[in-house]
């Protein structure tokens, strides 16, 4: 307010700060929904050792997300005397809680699935292998996207350029590789890392069709036709 943001009104600081406050109590709500339960079943005897070290791992890492979230808010209030640029937090930081958030959540979703439903016996084929590894790889790209749009957000490079596919009038902005040394460029230019998650993502909607089309090859249970069927649908949503 005293730099910048000279117009900002009670209002609309309520507004934010009400925002942070909501996202806050949220992630409390979320701790406690995995810390209770596990001690209850733990104390009841219902866990197998296998997975009580990951329930285990869980919990560690609900109280790690937390504890990064404020490592995250505390760099966008940190104040540069030298500075009047609007307060942001750390791309850096932002990338890592959004990458932390998609671990926790992607090893809940996995566990509770294995508990739900039982797994299926496939014949270990060649083509089945090579499915497997695919997914695999699909799966890191879209993580890597993922953690990509947390630079655009943190950077505000969404609003670098607004047409697409080109940037402006080109196809390769001419200011790319405009930070020195090169490698800056990848997580602090704002052109390079919109440029970056644009291909990012063309690329991870590329890798799950043929993802998709390659599944249509191998016959496979319902279940799994019915999940790789699924992800082609959201990722041309996305």
């Amino acid at each position: 307010f005293r730099s910048l943001n000279h117009d900002m009104t009670l209002p609309e600081f309520k507004f934010i700060w009400y925002m942070e406050y909501s996202h806050r109590m949220w992630g409390r709500v979320v701790g406690l929904a995995y810390l209770l339960p596990a001690a209850y079943f733990w104390r009841r005897g219902c866990l197998s050792r296998p997975l009580k070290g990951r329930v285990l791992a869980l919990c560690g890492l609900v109280c790690f997300q937390g504890l990064l979230g404020w490592y995250m808010v505390k760099s966008g209030l940190e104040e540069r005397p030298d500075s009047y640029d609007i307060p942001r937090v750390s791309q850096y930081r932002l990338a890592a809680h959004l990458g932390s958030a998609l671990v926790l959540y992607s090893a809940s979703l996995w566990t509770g699935l294995s508990l739900l439903l039982p797994q299926h016996k496939l014949p270990e084929t060649k083509q089945l292998f090579r499915l497997r590894q695919y997914a695999h790889g699909t799966t890191a790209l879209i993580f890597l996207t993922a953690l990509s749009g947390a630079f655009v957000a943190g950077l505000d490079a969404g609003l670098v350029y607004n047409s697409f596919p080109k940037m402006g009038e080109r196809w390769i902005p001419d200011d790319l590789l405009a930070f020195s040394p090169t490698l800056r460029n990848i997580f602090e230019n704002p052109t390079t890392v919109q440029f970056d998650h644009r291909i990012l993502g063309i690329a991870s909607v590329t890798a799950v069709t043929a993802l998709y089309l390659f599944s249509r090859r191998i016959p496979l249970p319902r279940r799994t036709r019915m999940a790789v069927t699924s992800l082609l649908a959201v990722a041309c949503m996305q």
